[in-house]
């Protein structure tokens, strides 16, 4: 159990880095185009994880990226050993999804169309053949078929071949090893047919067989691409050339080129390249990739930009703060990737029958072919029941089941404005029973009663350096009504959390915080310097958009909603009773907040966290699932499972209903693909399907599996 010290920073600080550790993105993320099936996924894990130096690898198969874990293991190694394992791996071109080609779907589409074409050409001959042609005119046409099939089937298998050659050169086994074994032997039975004389040819069924296991596999890779939207419009967002000021003037340099500290022009209408602080008096930004508003916002000297943004005003400047894989942006693309590579239970079970399943497939062709040779004493009809196990027992339904959902899922509520970091939250947050909400920056959002004009210079100076250097969302509102007066220079700047900040003017201690702290007669925001009265800055707590709906909805769902906030008893209780919630504590510490979650988990409830503060790091840790806003501390993200983008709550009943079909559709693939073997297999066995109708079952179960997955897009 996590102990939880009497501070409220010092019990969260470990608890921050420990999350902030788990949190941190993937060193090295790579392109593996040729991944199809489950038992891709083992074989490339395995080979990275026995690298030196290599902490975890993940494989996401519907994203057919691998994520790699070692900050000093080179990518020439990384890549070396995914070579050896078979595949070949490439950077993320982030470009080439930006322009939005698709060279692996063109390729697809090609082979489909030669394919289809020589198919229905070999067909007319048979026909022909089918009859009651001469022998003459039959051994023609089979001669014909064989000139078409065979360059056909060769180029169209392409997909299938290059990944089995790429396993087997390894001694390893993956999903195309059976496809393109079963493809060669009805393309090579029937070339021994034709050059023998034979009556019977089977080059409508390998082109047959060729056709339609493309077509499955193009539209399983549309599918997934599609479920990669997310991806790509954050890809999108990425620019790859800036203005960096130099001596006065603007030069065009590439982004990679700019480090922390230097200052960038931002034209009318241009993406921000990297995060920063604003440097001239004012901007127009539209950040809706990051809120989901389309409305533009007014940002003033000194406010945080984020790379990503666009400049709807005039052209403005700033001072980068952060480059690269530090930006916003970047590390918001990283957290969506972490958690399309995460893995449920069920994920796990899935990979694990897979792995098992693949080799089992070739000792079952074997044992038929085997079997019915015996039983027969037709090497022809025994080898078709082989080559019709072969194709219809692929577990590609099975690794299917559960990535294609979770992937759709995270998507779409990347689209509705809530980042997923984890793969396993969706899964957690299904079972959630109780909502527990913090109350200033979670619950609600600060609101300025007017303009400050009544400070002194000194005063608003001072207000504006602590506002601006605080995490606490009631500062964003402070520094909107404060006047536009030079920073004030103060040393020693400390945040207290739960308090407020604390600095030193001149030889003197300044706070700003709330007013029991400053020892002021009232509760609310105030500012204190040396030995003189306390300052009242008023600022009043507004409920965010969307908070009715999001509580009655939960409450439909049979969630109970309640507040857990470290502020006094008159503005809680307020809140409260403006939003409608019954079931509340007030002047709760941070210790107290974890020490209540955990309390109410050891009674049998899944506990949903929503918090914002340093001091809500510890429950966001502790609780069964978490969310945190975007406004929220580094810390208190790092905790959360899901960052909320968006201002508003309304969406959160909608959070929910898809996290639990989620669950729902993950198990419902599951149920299919096992269905689908259990039916199938003994079927082929049986000698009842050929390898035509195989391929054709093949590809349809996974193709079900997709299309079940997608329904959690039009979940309401």
């Amino acid at each position: 159990m996590t102990q939880v010290a009497a501070c409220p920073a010092c019990a969260v600080a470990p608890l921050a880095q420990e999350t902030a550790r788990h949190a941190r993105p993937p060193d090295a993320i790579l392109s593996i185009p040729a991944l199809h099936c489950a038992a891709c996924i083992g074989k490339v894990e395995r080979a990275l994880s026995a690298l030196p130096g290599v902490e975890r690898a993940r494989v996401n198969l519907s994203l057919k990226r691998v994520s790699v874990h070692g900050p000093d293991v080179p990518d020439e190694t990384i890549t070396a050993a995914i070579k050896a394992a078979g595949y070949d791996a490439y950077p993320l071109d982030l470009t080439l999804l930006e322009e939005g080609q698709d060279p692996v779907g063109r390729a697809l589409l090609i082979r489909l169309a030669i394919a289809g074409f020589a198919m229905m050409n070999v067909m007319l001959f048979s026909v022909a053949v089918w009859s009651g042609a001469s022998d003459a005119t039959r051994d023609l046409f089979h001669l014909i078929s064989a000139l078409i099939s065979l360059p056909a089937v060769l180029f169209c298998g392409q997909p299938f071949f290059a990944n089995a050659w790429s396993a087997l050169r390894v001694r390893a086994l993956n999903m195309d090893v059976p496809i393109s074994l079963a493809i060669l032997l009805a393309a090579g039975m029937s070339l021994f047919e034709v050059l023998n004389g034979g009556a019977h040819a089977y080059f409508d069924a390998a082109l047959s067989l060729t056709f339609f296991l493309l077509i499955g596999r193009y539209l399983d890779h549309q599918t997934r691409s599609s479920a990669r939207s997310a991806a790509k419009e954050l890809a999108a967002l990425e620019v790859h050339t800036a203005q960096r000021i130099d001596a006065g003037h603007a030069t065009k340099v590439p982004v990679s080129a700019l480090r922390v500290g230097d200052r960038v022009l931002i034209p009318t209408g241009v993406r921000v390249p990297v995060d920063g602080t604003l440097d001239s008096a004012s901007a127009v930004s539209d950040r809706s990739f990051l809120t989901g508003e389309s409305a533009a916002q007014t940002l003033i000297k000194g406010f945080p930009v984020q790379a990503g943004e666009i400049n709807q005003g005039a052209p403005f400047e700033m001072t980068a703060t952060a480059v690269g894989d530090d930006t916003t942006l970047r590390r918001v693309a990283n957290l969506v990737e972490m958690a399309e590579n995460s893995r449920n239970r069920y994920t796990n079970l899935a990979d694990r029958a897979a792995r098992i399943y693949a080799p089992a497939v070739h000792l079952l062709a074997l044992l038929a072919f085997v079997v019915w040779v015996w039983i027969s004493g037709d090497i022809r009809f025994a080898l078709n029941i082989g080559v019709a196990v072969l194709i219809i027992t692929c577990p590609c339904a099975l690794g299917l089941a559960v990535p294609a959902v979770a992937t759709a899922a995270i998507a779409r509520l990347y689209a509705m404005g809530f980042l997923v970091k984890s793969g396993t939250a969706l899964e957690r947050l299904a079972e959630v029973d109780i909502a527990v909400f913090d109350k200033t920056g979670t619950l609600t959002l600060s609101s300025s009663t007017g303009k400050l004009s009544t400070l002194s210079d000194t005063q608003a100076s001072v207000a504006r350096k602590l506002a601006q250097s605080s995490h606490h969302p009631m500062s964003r509102a402070l520094l909107s009504v404060l006047p536009p007066v030079p920073l004030a220079e103060v040393t020693q700047m400390q945040e207290i959390p739960g308090f407020g900040m604390q600095a030193v003017l001149d030889g003197q201690p300044v706070r700003m915080g709330r007013g029991s702290w400053l020892g002021a007669d009232f509760d609310g925001l105030g500012l204190r310097i040396g030995d003189g009265p306390a300052i009242p800055l008023p600022l009043t707590d507004i409920p965010r958009p969307g908070v009715k709906t999001a509580l009655e909805g939960l409450r439909s769902l049979g969630i109970a909603p309640q507040i857990l906030s470290g502020d006094g008893k008159t503005p809680v209780q307020a809140l409260a009773a403006q939003i409608g919630v019954e079931d509340l504590q007030f002047n709760v510490s941070a210790t107290e907040k974890h020490a209540y979650l955990t309390g109410l988990q050891k009674a049998g409830h899944r506990v949903l966290m929503v918090g914002d503060g340093l001091n809500d790091t510890a429950s966001l840790a502790a609780a069964h699932a978490s969310v945190a806003p975007a406004s929220a501390l580094d810390a208190s993200r790092s905790a959360a499972d899901i960052v909320l983008l968006r201002d508003s709550l309304a969406e959160f009943p909608m959070l929910m209903k898809i996290a639990r079909a989620t669950t729902r559709l993950s198990r419902e693939n599951f149920a299919i693909a096992a269905a689908y073997n259990a039916i199938a297999v003994p079927v082929a066995l049986l000698g009842y399907a050929s390898p035509l109708i195989a391929a054709i079952a093949m590809s349809a179960s996974s193709l079900t599996v997709l299309a079940n997955a997608m329904r959690v897009r039009i979940v309401r």
